[in-house]
């Protein structure tokens, strides 16, 4: 179950970092799912390394992390994706 939850939370968290990016981003919905799981991983990790993994209530401290963590991901993958594919489709 574990698993499930990373791929639905890798799917909103990559669909979120996509909506902050501005302009379009040519990375498959796969791949943004895979970017956004490893988002979501770097942000709890830095929550946990500064100390706001887990408080009482809602996490808004790891969460705001994850969706930067996740940004940042996509961003960056996005750039490495269309290097590797050679820049074939240009908006």
């Amino acid at each position: 179950m574990g698993w499930l939850w990373a791929i639905i939370v890798g799917f909103v968290l990559g669909l979120i970092a996509k909506a902050i990016i501005p302009g379009k981003q040519h990375s498959p919905l796969w791949l943004t799912t895979i970017f956004g799981i490893i988002g979501g991983i770097v942000g709890n990790s830095i929550a946990r390394a500064i100390g706001i993994a887990e408080t009482k209530g809602i996490d808004w401290g790891r969460h705001g992390l994850q969706i930067a963590a996740a940004v940042v991901i996509v961003f960056l993958g996005d750039m490495l994706y269309m290097a590797m594919r050679g820049n074939k489709q240009r908006a």
